[in-house]
């Protein structure tokens, strides 16, 4: 690691409704370096969505960016022309998205979907039906996919949803790819089948040199999986470390409350969540937007917007309580 590939600088993005601007992102910080895989976790509804869809600038036309910089290799994706950014996507960066029923089309056959990632992956050669074949074959058989020569002339509706979620984790990675977001990739799978995605994604990801941007409501599936987490609400990160110093020391008040959420191995009943809920983006607090549901906010938490605090050992938190 080392080389930064995607830096998200103060990043603003809101969305138009007919009860006005909501305001989700409320200046995103975030960073991932070559070969680094890190985790985004939260509540639903706490913008970690739209922070990698900024990336892609794959956002509903609703959305605007309001400010703020999101650079890929140094490069600013936000001024990217049209030609420039079908380039980020066929070669740079792939997404593996939530529900692969939605992202695999249900009237193309499997072997035709990936050779067209494969062909506009601008890759010497790909233009070629025999090398594209060749690369998806090769594709499945990294994912461990079970006869991938029939799996080619196979429809979506005829695999399972765990075959179809490795489907969508060998397209993203059938080409070279500096950078592969996951947007929590095991939301429909079974435990046993969610363990088995996981462990194909991080290992193909290791083995390609990629980096990984891993949405997840799980704690424990960032811990395996990614070596740095953001914690982020309300449009905030408010609080990043590598993963042992995070578990080691949760900082903020909202990762301690999300860590007692925790089922224990040594019993001591069910957790009853965190108190309240997420604040109205259409008028969200002007302080710390987390102030309205924390047990240890004072007046400035109320009144003003706290920014990170470097308590050393790369761990970041955004909180009075460390100013």
């Amino acid at each position: 690691m080392g080389n930064t590939i995607v830096d998200i600088k103060d990043l603003y993005v809101s969305y138009k409704t007919f009860g006005g601007q909501v305001k989700v992102l409320n200046g995103v910080n975030l960073y991932v370096n070559q070969g680094e895989k890190i985790s985004i976790v939260g509540e639903t509804g706490c913008g970690k969505t739209t922070t990698v869809k900024s990336i892609l600038r794959i956002l509903a036309k609703q959305a605007n960016i309001n400010s703020g910089q999101i650079l890929f290799k140094d490069k600013d994706v936000l001024k990217m022309n049209n030609n420039e950014i079908k380039k980020l996507r066929g070669s740079g960066i792939s997404m593996i998205f939530q529900d692969p029923t939605m992202s695999l089309n249900p009237v193309f056959t499997i072997g035709s979907q990936m050779s067209a990632v494969i062909k506009y992956s601008g890759l010497p050669g790909c233009n070629k039906t025999d090398v594209q074949t060749e690369l998806a074959i090769k594709a499945l058989k990294e994912t461990s996919m079970p006869d991938p020569e029939r799996i080619l002339t196979s429809y979506p509706f005829q695999l399972s949803g765990g075959m179809r979620q490795r489907i969508s984790i060998a397209m993203s990675l059938a080409t070279p790819r500096d950078l592969v977001i996951a947007d929590e990739p095991t939301t429909n799978l079974d435990v046993t089948i969610q363990d088995q995605v996981l462990k194909i994604l991080k290992q193909r990801v290791e083995d390609k040199g990629s980096s990984l941007i891993l949405i997840t409501h799980s704690l424990g599936v960032a811990r395996e999986t990614t070596d740095r987490i953001y914690v982020m609400y309300a449009g905030n990160m408010v609080e990043t470390a590598p993963t042992k110093e995070l578990f080691n020391q949760q900082l903020h008040p909202y990762t301690k409350a999300l860590m007692d959420c925790i089922p224990k191995l040594s019993g001591g009943g069910v957790s009853e969540g965190i108190a309240g809920r997420i604040p109205n983006y259409l008028n969200p607090p002007n302080g710390c937007r987390f102030a309205p549901r924390c047990p240890r906010a004072f007046d400035r938490c109320v009144n003003e917007k706290p920014g990170y605090i470097d308590v050393g050992n790369d761990h970041k938190v955004a909180c009075f309580l460390y100013y």
